[in-house]
């Protein structure tokens, strides 16, 4: 689905979704955790509005 939506290389500062692989995000240099979160919920809204499905986080994040 996010291969189909586009959104390969789609960014938030150094947090990037990969150009090879629609489901890894990456950190093509100085990414920061808020960076890669707000990446992850802005694929996670577009696929939610487009295809109306729910993504899962397949890691747990812990807020300090």
């Amino acid at each position: 689905m996010i291969d189909e939506l586009g959104l390969k290389g789609l960014s938030v500062g150094d947090a990037r979704v990969s150009d090879r692989h629609a489901n890894f995000f990456v950190n093509a240099g100085h990414a920061t955790a808020k960076d890669m979160l707000r990446l992850i919920a802005d694929v996670r809204e577009q696929v939610q509005k487009k295809f109306g499905v729910s993504l899962q986080n397949e890691v747990v994040v812990w807020n300090a």
